[in-house]
């Protein structure tokens, strides 16, 4: 336990010199018309925006990270088009920082007196994660398997965790369920988290949804981009394998061979939506690839994300829509009114193309339209902090948010098939 602290205090010292984002501002812009959202749709093809949000409703703001080089460029250009915009952060490494320490110190009173590796006060690290899924192999060895289905280009293990009621059947249908393809996205490795922990550590009240059903869940897609958001760069989203001398990592979740490369991805290596220099470039997705492949009666599949209350599914290469696309809509607006009614926080419903924008290569079309998933949802949490940071006394109440609309969503799957 000694060591553990002191490697943790160690490690609080290492992030703190890690890339700082001394003077990056974060904006929310209003658009008020078509027009302004076309201009905003222009301005995110510029490589040097950080466009966190960009919504298609009119109603919702647009958020956007801007550098300090770019920031008086950025604002002229708003001023010029007459776009509406407030400074949601004025300086996102001071808060950066300020939540990196309080972070640390959750942690380490986690490591001091918990049972287990885990919490919901605290972001976790990867190897953290990792040890808690093996707790509950050991603690629960009738209901509980975690298997090493893959590596990460660092030679990091990827586990996924099955979750079943102990009653020894096989060919039972399978609900399964991913986080941390994008590497910032903290809250949606903890909201699986959150989830396992309900299925395993809170059998009693949850034994419904494992009748007839097996979990199967992998809680880090993206090893090695997780980590790097611990010790480096905290808004990388990518994974970590190099393209040239100087550009890293893909965009996961444009890296699945449906429609690849198609829309909505971008050709540049460097570019936070790089869509891979083919499609399965990366380990990563290439593991996720073959465990959906492998599960032969898998019903409802679901990814996590942050952030923007977004219930998405199919297609996202296309506004059209497919043929059981009713289905998937009745599953994800049963998890929107299950949040609504328990916290009044709204989630938006419907596809990924006509609630947002277009995107090809992602894992949610891949496993609808190859994998033969159901139902096929994309879960964006809600935002916290400027967007992808939320504070630390924020994770359990998001999390525990999140379960109702999972549970709700997976009720409604157990109803129905």
């Amino acid at each position: 336990m000694l060591k553990q602290i002191a490697l943790l205090l160690l490690l609080i010292g290492v992030a703190l010199a890690a890339d700082s984002y001394d003077g990056y501002k974060v904006y929310d812009i209003k658009s008020r018309n078509a027009f302004e959202k076309q201009v905003l749709l222009r301005l995110s093809s510029n490589e040097e925006y950080d466009f966190f949000d960009l919504p298609r409703s009119l109603d919702a703001p647009s958020r956007v990270m801007i550098q300090p080089k770019d920031q008086e460029g950025f604002e002229i250009l708003l001023e010029k088009y007459n776009l509406e915009y407030t400074v949601v952060t004025e300086d996102l490494g001071v808060s950066l920082r300020q939540e990196e320490v309080e972070n640390q110190s959750q942690r380490l009173m986690n490591l001091r007196s918990a049972e287990r590796s885990i919490s919901f006060t605290a972001f976790h690290r990867f190897d953290e994660i990792n040890a808690y899924l093996d707790e509950l192999a050991a603690a629960y060895p009738s209901r509980v398997t975690v298997q090493v289905v893959g590596k990460s280009y660092e030679n990091r293990n990827i586990k996924t965790i099955t979750i079943t009621n102990g009653d020894k059947r096989t060919g039972k249908k399978v609900i399964f369920l991913d986080a941390g393809i994008h590497a910032r996205e903290w809250i949606a490795h903890a909201g699986a988290l959150y989830v396992i922990h309900q299925l395993v550590e809170n059998f009693a009240a949850n034994s419904d949804l494992l009748k007839d059903y097996d979990w199967v869940i992998l809680p880090v897609v993206n090893p090695d981009g997780y980590e790097y958001t611990h010790t480096r760069t905290r808004m990388w989203r990518k994974t970590r394998k190099p393209v040239t001398s100087s550009c890293y990592g893909t965009d996961a979740n444009r890296n699945f061979d449906y429609h690849w490369g198609e829309v909505g991805a971008s050709s540049s290596s460097c570019s936070d939506t790089f869509k891979g220099e083919t499609a399965f470039s990366e380990p990563e997705t290439q593991t996720l690839r073959d465990v959906l492949l492998g599960i032969k009666n898998g019903v409802f599949y679901l990814t996590l994300h942050s952030y923007g209350n977004y219930l998405l599914y199919p297609y996202g290469w296309t506004s059209s829509l497919p043929s059981t696309w009713k289905n998937i809509d009745e599953v994800a607006q049963a998890g929107a009114a299950a949040i609504k009614s328990a916290t009044g926080t709204k989630y938006t419903v419907g596809s990924s193309t006509n609630v947002l924008y277009a995107a090809a290569g992602g894992s949610d079309d891949y496993a609808f339209a190859v994998a033969n998933f159901p139902i096929s949802i994309t879960m964006e949490l809600p935002a916290g902090g400027s967007g992808f940071n939320p504070s630390t006394s924020q994770i359990s109440s998001m999390v525990s948010e999140t379960w109702v609309g999972i549970k709700a969503m997976a009720q409604k799957v157990v109803e129905n098939y």
